[in-house]
């Protein structure tokens, strides 16, 4: 029977993180991988990067190799050239090379997004169903399948003309009003799923400091060992959250491409509703149990009535992943698994 020692070791080998690059046709792409087993794609939305996912990816890397990445033009992923407008389609063929070369033996893989990344989600499975055996897509913005998907695509339009006259917190104050008036793009309200304070947290998920990154102090009479171990603790918290500070200071940078370049086209994208019903067997869409008034839920719902998927809510809203990454690990578990 293994010893706590070596369990101990076998765990951290587990959830140690394995970086890798990956050349796809005018970026190069910055991955983590994470534990042993079926292959699992975890992709960022908004502006979020693969340390969005850090707490849930360890917490699968049991059961899964967990796989997180940094979307091209975000981050560590650099693009060859200028950054142009983005489209799904570019994006989740990225996600298709990076099945290619990591799951093992070319099973097919399992894929959850969020967000905007849910959308590329939707898009690989219908150009390549082939690859995956389960995709998750987290509340997919798709204003496209809104009552008023003309009201919709203006709500964004008019977020990226604000962010390019007047920069990024004129940017989330109109996603705010244009988001929360009563009778919006979807007929009922919609409250601000990504305004200032929110699109924050959705890109960067919560850092907290509560004052726990200074080593404890020692009580009286306390023996080395136990000095030794406390500040030893108290140094791996403040390695953590150093390393949520620079994630944080990733994200926020990743804004100006999310407004200007990504956040119209990919909420404006056309899902092939044909493919998708094909391949509705494979698709579980995820609703947030506390969004589901919101723009993204309506639409994730919609487009679930449309092509006969299943639905699963999670823990939350919009950004529930970011919100409690411990208890949304666990029903992303459950559905995988399902």
């Amino acid at each position: 029977m293994p010893t706590t020692d070596a369990t101990t070791a076998a765990a951290t080998a587990a959830t140690a993180v394995r970086i890798g690059r990956l050349e796809a046709p005018g970026a190069t792409l910055h991955y983590e991988v994470r534990g042993r087993g079926p292959l699992l794609v975890m992709m960022p939305g908004g502006s979020a990067d693969a340390g969005i996912y850090d707490t849930l990816a360890a917490g699968l890397a049991d059961r899964w190799t967990v796989v997180a990445f940094d979307p091209r033009g975000y981050s560590r992923s650099t693009l060859h050239g200028p950054t142009g407008e983005q489209l799904p389609g570019t994006h989740s063929e990225d996600v298709a090379r990076l099945i290619e070369l990591l799951s093992p033996d070319g099973a097919p893989a399992a894929v959850f997004g969020s967000s905007s990344s849910a959308i590329v989600a939707l898009d690989l499975l219908s150009r390549r169903p082939g690859l995956v055996g389960r995709v998750v897509a987290h509340e997919p913005p798709l204003v496209e399948l809104l009552p008023d998907p003309a009201a919709g695509r203006a709500v964004f339009a008019a977020v990226r003309e604000s962010f390019l006259r007047d920069g990024v917190e004129a940017a989330m104050a109109t996603m705010a009003a244009g988001l929360a008036p009563e009778g919006g793009a979807g007929g009922g309200r919609y409250e601000v799923a990504t305004g200032a304070d929110e699109e924050s947290r959705a890109a960067t998920g919560p850092v907290e400091d509560d004052g726990a990154t200074a080593p404890p102090e020692e009580s009286d009479g306390a023996s080395e060992a136990e000095a030794e171990a406390q500040n030893g603790a108290g140094a791996e918290v403040d390695a953590v959250a150093e390393a949520e500070a620079a994630t944080v200071r990733r994200m926020m940078a990743n804004l100006p491409v999310f407004l200007e370049h990504v956040l119209c086209s990919f909420s404006g994208h056309a899902p092939d509703l044909d493919a998708l019903r094909a391949a509705a067997p494979k698709l579980v869409v995820g609703v947030g149990r506390d969004s589901r008034a919101l723009l993204p839920a309506v639409a994730a719902e919609r487009l679930a009535q449309r092509v006969g998927s299943a639905t699963a809510e999670f823990p939350g809203g919009h950004v529930g992943l970011t919100e409690d990454p411990v208890a949304f690990g666990a029903r992303l578990r459950e559905v995988l698994l399902g």
